[in-house]
């Protein structure tokens, strides 16, 4: 206990810019670093660890007072309690880093093994959506504020669903248009999401309002058109329906997903699988 005063009067004596040149000696300083080791390594958590930190190499502790006073020191004595002073803060800092990895290596195999099922989870960045999954996300939701359910089917259709069923028959012209990915001559990838329409037809009754999105296949291969694109198309089944929905319907579309200052018409347009036809142009 008589050590440790005499040290702490020490280190306090040279804080205040007492005269140590010839009092503090290399014997002081060893005596100093013994003490701070060896409470370093009885220390058992790290608050601890941090107030002897500070008490020894922060800003004002007793050892950075030391190395501060050197300046004061003749050039012999500034020299040899230099040298010592370094030595003695190495040797700190490397038992501070030491402490720090046992202290957290104790506290990890303390809590291995430990679950604790009501701490909230822990949720990882995996990325971002992809541009056409947001903009076909988006197109989902206005069209659901409408009204209209989300319908999805499979990729590879039968012939039936995708053309026979909605009266296009091998010989009908649309087949033309649509130059088609067959793997038999009944089963090919789907050439619109048509067949949804079908499908769901054939197990639900009306009034229908649906949406069916998705990928589609084509052999068109341009600097328009790939053979995989994105699609989105309706139907809308109910009583006393007329193409003034269609336009509604297109237009509130338009507003909400493009904005209400952008200008839509409706142009006449041939198709030969549907008739009345026209196609939408926006500005």
């Amino acid at each position: 206990m008589a050590q440790a005063s005499c040290l702490c009067f020490l280190a306090s004596s040279w804080k205040l810019g007492g005269n140590l040149q010839g009092s503090l000696n290399p014997d002081d300083l060893k005596r100093l670093q013994d003490e701070a080791l060896a409470q370093i390594g009885e220390v058992a958590g790290p608050e601890a660890l941090e107030e002897l930190r500070i008490r020894y190499l922060g800003r004002k502790g007793s050892l950075t007072q030391i190395l501060r006073g050197l300046k004061d020191l003749g050039p012999e004595r500034r020299r040899q309690l230099g040298q010592e002073a370094n030595r003695a803060k190495e040797a700190l800092e490397s038992a501070l880093a030491d402490k720090t990895s046992q202290l957290k290596a104790a506290a990890r195999q303390a809590g291995a093994g430990v679950l604790d099922v009501t701490l909230p989870g822990r949720r990882q960045p995996l990325g971002h959506l992809h541009p056409i999954t947001r903009t076909m996300q988006e197109i989902c939701d206005i069209f659901l504020h409408l009204g209209f359910e989300t319908v999805e089917g499979p990729e590879v259709e039968l012939d039936w669903y995708n053309f026979e069923a909605l009266n296009l028959p091998p010989d009908h012209p649309a087949r033309d248009m649509q130059d088609t990915f067959y793997f038999t001559d009944q089963v090919l990838l789907r050439t619109h999401t048509s067949p949804m329409q079908i499908r769901t037809m054939e197990q639900r009754q009306p009034p229908l309002r649906i949406i069916a999105p998705g990928r589609v296949y084509r052999r068109d291969s341009d600097l328009t058109h790939t053979p995989m694109f994105h699609q989105v198309e309706g139907l809308l089944v109910d009583k006393g329906v007329t193409f003034a929905d269609l336009k509604g319907t297109l237009t509130a579309f338009v507003h909400e997903m493009f904005g209400l200052d952008v200008s839509l018409r409706f142009r006449p347009s041939y198709f030969p699988f549907t008739e009345p036809s026209a196609e939408v142009d926006i500005a």
